[in-house]
């Protein structure tokens, strides 16, 4: 099954806006607050656009893009900033990927379970 890349959330440093996709409107206001600021600390920090987006195998990828023109951009802080949230937020980061895989991709929890504790 062929599905485009599907959006979590996304902070752009050029039009100080947050975009959050309403489709995961079920997500407790914890975790989307825990979202928000996560973004929009980064934009805040390094510039350019951040989006968090889902891959078609249910993956949570962080997807980076700058202005051509953006000489302000912090590409290297941006890839070290990245790693520290993927760090330290990784239990979120794999929650979200587990409710994802469950609610939009129908996948048995018991078999995701089971997956992830052979591969620890």
């Amino acid at each position: 099954m062929n599905r485009d890349k599907v959006v979590l959330c996304a902070s752009s440093a050029y039009d100080k806006k947050y975009y959050f996709n309403e489709d995961f409107q079920m997500l407790p206001e914890q975790i989307k607050k825990e979202l928000k600021i996560m973004c929009v600390l980064y934009t805040e920090d390094v510039g350019g656009i951040l989006v968090l987006e889902f891959d078609n195998d249910g993956n949570l990828l962080f997807r980076v893009e700058a202005d051509e023109g953006d000489y302000l951009f912090d590409e290297i802080g941006s890839g070290l900033k990245i790693k520290e949230l993927q760090r330290t937020k990784k239990e979120l980061l794999q929650s979200l990927e587990l409710f994802y895989k469950v609610f939009f991709l129908k996948e048995n929890i018991s078999e995701i379970l089971k997956e992830n504790r052979e591969e620890a």
